[in-house]
């Protein structure tokens, strides 16, 4: 699709969004598998059912254009999941898992809150009233998602920092540094 208008470039970025939680709805639930800390796991269980609420408003917003959902592939979404399947795939401690899982999806959160900010601007902009209204409610439950993150890791990272040192971990890291050295 040649973008030539703002109009364009709205519906352009709407389907992109519209792929990215498309991408989503099939990666939360692998999340929620591999959190271990039961309020994480139910961030992100209630985060997916909001999720295809969020795709089903970006649907009616094209329907209303007379234009389809989709069409774009959002390859920012699928590094972001990329990185996310990279994390649940290392050997690391519950608490660290799911310390690390909390940041992937803050990438996640961050990504979709400057999206759905710009949509929601284009949407006002072009007069879209009722489309700028859906998008500023998917926005505000990014930002709602991005603050339940926040109070996780909080808790999480104070339990944390106040476990004893694990020697085995710490013998481990010493000689990863070591070995990397002799890489570079």
């Amino acid at each position: 699709m040649k973008v030539e208008s703002l109009r364009d470039l709205y519906l352009e970025q709407l389907q992109d969004l519209y792929n990215a939680e498309q991408q989503l709805i099939k990666a939360l639930p692998k999340m929620a598998k591999a959190a271990t800390s039961e309020e994480l796991k139910t961030a992100i269980e209630n985060h997916l059912e909001e999720t295809k609420v969020q795709a089903k408003r970006i649907e009616t917003i094209c329907q209303q254009m007379g234009e389809k959902a989709s069409g774009k592939k959002c390859k920012a979404m699928e590094g972001l999941i990329k990185e996310g399947a990279e994390t649940m795939g290392e050997d690391m401690e519950d608490s660290l898992m799911d310390a690390a899982l909390i940041a992937d999806a803050q990438r996640v959160e961050h990504y979709e809150i400057a999206g759905y900010g710009c949509v929601h601007a284009y949407a006002t902009r072009l007069g879209e009233e009722e489309a700028a209204e859906l998008l500023a409610q998917t926005l505000a439950e990014e930002k709602a998602a991005d603050t339940k993150l926040n109070e996780i890791a909080e808790e999480l990272n104070l339990e944390l920092s106040s476990e004893p040192e694990n020697t085995d971990t710490e013998k481990r890291q010493v000689k990863s540094a070591r070995g990397s050295r002799r890489v570079a």
